[in-house]
């Protein structure tokens, strides 16, 4: 079942990409994804090689695609992340079987829609894989309008400090500008790499 309404949630927005591979169930936050042609239909997307979610894609073929909706929180970015690191399981304390006719399993909260996809084509783009893909099934979720990533970094991502000091007593924290992943602790280390984004401590501010 394709349901057109759910291909409208695919914006300039904020996605959970879902792949299975043997047993195991990954996924990560991807930026880019479009609709590309109405007959047949077809979207694509990009993803980061370093994503073991890339892998599971480029070798399945198959895909979930959820997109966030303004009812999210920070709560799917600190959970999934842009990078979908090797030695995580990102449904191991996952209570719900929900999937969709391919197997995928895909979000009932914090998104809008779930769109099902078969890879058949893929385009290497130096440190991503784009890949186009057939819609196979579409689900809408919830009436709630599609996040963009400025609604991202206006409502959602941590804000850092102004003044350099923060609101709560104990540990400071500190936020990444690119993705808003938060480090705790006095300073950020020299050698500190984002384990979502992969940037370094120069683009870590102090919240607020």
């Amino acid at each position: 079942m394709i349901d057109n309404q759910a291909i409208f949630s695919i914006s300039y927005g904020l996605y959970v990409l879902i792949a299975r591979e043997g047993e195991r169930d990954n996924g990560c936050i991807v930026n880019v994804a479009q609709q590309v042609t109405d007959q047949p239909l077809q979207l694509m997307l990009c993803v980061n090689k370093k994503n073991l979610t890339h892998d599971m894609v480029l070798n399945t073929k198959v895909f979930n695609l959820c997109p966030l909706s303004e009812e999210a929180t920070m709560k799917p970015f600190e959970h999934f992340g842009f990078q979908s690191g090797r030695d995580v399981n990102k449904f191991a304390d996952c209570q719900q079987e929900l999937r969709t006719e391919n197997g995928l399993r895909y979000l009932p909260k914090y998104v809008n829609a779930v769109i099902s996809g078969r890879v058949v084509q893929t385009l290497d783009l130096g440190s991503h894989t784009m890949f186009i893909a057939e819609v196979t099934e579409a689900r809408t979720l919830s009436p709630s309008p599609s996040i963009t990533y400025a609604y991202y970094q206006q409502h959602i991502k941590p804000k850092a400090a102004v003044g350099g000091q923060p609101s709560v007593a104990g540990k400071k924290k500190w936020v990444c500008e690119v993705c808003g992943y938060v480090y705790e602790g006095d300073e950020v280390p020299d050698d500190f790499i984002c384990p979502w984004c992969k940037h370094g401590k120069s683009d870590f501010k102090l919240m607020e």
